[in-house]
């Protein structure tokens, strides 16, 4: 599959890495190719390719997008109509001052996103967890939950195939409604970690019997 990120800070660019080495041709949507963040990516992993926003996600099935969450927005309607027909996966989380949620709980970054792109089908995934595990979920003969959600059956499908592939366990949780609690179980697993000194190797697991 064509998949194009925006963003490869440290969640982009580790989901970056892990998706081109499962085997996608996986393009940087840069509009500074020459930044620290691309370099250090392009290091990790020369095969990952870089070109414009446009041409990127022009090319591209799948987008993902794992930006700073308050920038996510601007950064989707700047791609205008190219979006259309994609599949946006939010990887983003709107913290806000003292790990609140940064959009008052009113609604989700994902929504936002369906908002600015309505011609693309967008879903939640790859948050719920901080970068330490988002970078290695080796949980020794365990699959840690990776949960998602989103309005449309055929986007989900194509998502969960790539969760599966990257050696999770896929975990629908319904639409893209479910979008701003699974925003809060990253902030949960930040407090956790970051505030009350549990390990970063800390996952959600989905047991049923």
């Amino acid at each position: 599959m064509n998949i194009a990120f925006i963003g490869a800070g440290k969640v982009g660019g580790a989901l970056a890495d892990q998706v081109q080495r499962a085997g996608h041709l996986v393009t940087l949507a840069a509009r500074d190719p020459g930044s620290e963040s691309v370099a250090a990516l392009l290091a990790l992993n020369p095969a990952i390719g870089v070109a414009s926003p446009a041409e990127a996600v022009t090319a591209a099935e799948v987008v993902f997008v794992a930006t700073p969450a308050m920038a996510a927005e601007a950064a989707v309607r700047a791609l205008g109509d190219a979006l259309n027909g994609k599949v946006i996966v939010d990887c983003t989380n709107p913290v806000g001052p003292g790990l609140s949620h940064a959009l008052d709980s009113r609604t989700s970054s994902s929504a936002v996103l369906q908002a600015a792109a309505p011609g693309a089908a967008v879903v939640k995934a790859f948050t719920i967890y901080g970068v330490e595990v988002l970078r290695d979920h080796r949980f020794g003969g365990q699959r840690p939950a990776m949960m998602f959600c989103g309005d449309d059956a055929a986007a989900k499908a194509k998502v969960a195939d790539l969760i599966e592939a990257l050696g999770w366990q896929p975990f629908d949780v319904g639409g893209l409604a479910q979008a701003v609690h699974l925003e809060h179980m990253t902030l949960l697993w930040i407090r956790l970690v970051r505030v009350n000194g549990h390990s970063p190797d800390l996952a959600w697991a989905a047991l049923t019997r």
